[in-house]
């Protein structure tokens, strides 16, 4: 039985045999022989308490954190916040790394399986990995924070720059996290650093494109085209949408029809790209025909139109305002609009727009005259006209 077994492990020289008819004297010796072996052990005894502790202090280390993060709720500073959600896991990590450490120190010194020196190295690493952790926590929580801060407040800020700024720090913390790693366990940094260098000329030409995305992530970083949120498109090729993400190796672009386009960093070194969220005004830009019958009218028009513009709240007069006939077309006699609007909203641009159209065409019914469509005019010799009055009648 398991019992049985248990008591043969760790008592050694009692053997019991529990059955169905045992009493409380059989418990007694058990219990007895028990306490008998804990007080020649002792250190069985430490280890577990040692166990027993560091669970406890888990324990309260968690819900205190977990009190303290809702009380920070309330506060406007995303530093406070970020630190107690980005310390918890490390910090009970690195409980659990000291207390059992400390155990198998005990336990070594009375059992000599192992040596110190690997406990040593053992627990020098796992502090180091549990502070580089909470580095990269707190980095990546303090960025999604600081993000959502000023968006609340609606301040201005870049976006891109702060997820650059980030994603920079925790490269450097995960790089000299590695190196002290390795120092610690007895690597040379330096022979690492050389053997590097001469390995990253092999990695440079086998991975070329994922350095070309690299380094064009970068140039997105430091000239800043766009950034998250904007939109863009490019004549070169069929890219068109909302910038989601900036990544190291591509860029995530929502198209209008909302589907996730990838593209790699590199290609936006050869490619023109235009950014209309950049935009001071939008153009309005629109082509009039008048009927012929309505020349005499074109001036009066054109007049009218000009002043509708220039007192229309939503049209920027300090930008180029241009009104003018410009051609004698087939059907019709052309003028034009060249104007832009104060707002660069989309939908707002077209509510605006449409407005002025429908001015404008109010101003050409007010004066008698009809814009003009494709027409043919026919011209008839008199002759013919003659000839065929004579042959109806």
């Amino acid at each position: 039985m398991y019992l049985q077994r248990v008591c043969k492990q760790y008592v050694g020289h009692v053997t019991y045999t529990l059955t169905d008819g045992n009493n409380m004297n059989e418990l007694n010796k058990l219990w007895l022989s028990v306490l008998s072996y804990a007080g020649g052990n002792g250190w069985v005894v430490k280890v577990f308490l040692i166990v027993l502790g560091v669970a406890l202090v888990n324990f309260f280390v968690r819900r205190s954190l977990k009190k303290l993060r809702i009380k920070l709720l309330t506060t406007k500073n995303p530093w406070d916040e970020s630190l107690v959600e980005s310390i918890g896991q490390p910090f009970r990590l690195l409980i659990w790394v000291v207390g059992i450490t400390f155990a198998a120190e005990i336990i070594q010194s009375e059992t000599k399986t192992f040596s110190v020196e690997f406990l040593g190295t053992l627990r020098d690493v796992g502090v180091i990995f549990a502070i580089a952790w909470f580095a990269v926590r707190f980095i990546k929580r303090a960025e999604t924070n600081i993000v959502s801060a000023k968006k609340d407040k609606k301040e201005g800020l870049d976006p891109t720059t702060i997820y650059a700024v980030a994603k920079l720090v925790r490269l450097t913390v995960l790089i000299t996290t590695a190196l002290i790693i390795l120092q610690t366990m007895g690597f040379s940094v330096s022979g690492v650093l050389a053997f590097g260098g001469i390995g990253g000329i092999a990695i440079g030409f086998a991975a070329k494109d994922l350095l070309a995305n690299f380094f064009g992530g970068f140039m997105i970083y430091m000239d800043r085209p766009f950034s998250v949120g904007d939109w863009i498109r490019s004549p070169d090729r069929k890219i068109e949408g909302t910038v989601e993400q900036i990544g190291w190796r591509l860029t995530c672009i929502r198209t209008f029809d909302k589907r996730p386009l990838y593209v790699p960093n590199s290609m936006f070194a050869s490619i023109a790209v235009e950014n209309p969220s950049r935009m001071n005004n939008r153009r309005i830009y629109e082509t009039i025909g008048l009927r012929y019958e309505d020349a005499g009218l074109m001036r009066k028009i054109i007049s009218d139109v000009q002043q509708m513009l220039r007192e229309h709240p939503e049209i920027d007069s300090n930008q180029t305002l241009i009104v003018n006939f410009t051609t004698f077309a087939a059907s019709s006699m052309d003028f034009f609009i060249y104007t832009f609007t104060r707002t660069t909203d989309w939908v707002k641009f077209h509510e605006i727009k449409q407005d002025v159209l429908l001015k404008i065409l109010d101003i050409i019914d007010g004066h008698g005259a009809e814009v003009a469509f494709p027409t043919s005019t026919l011209h008839v010799p008199e002759a013919v006209k003659l000839e065929q009055y004579t042959n109806e009648h």
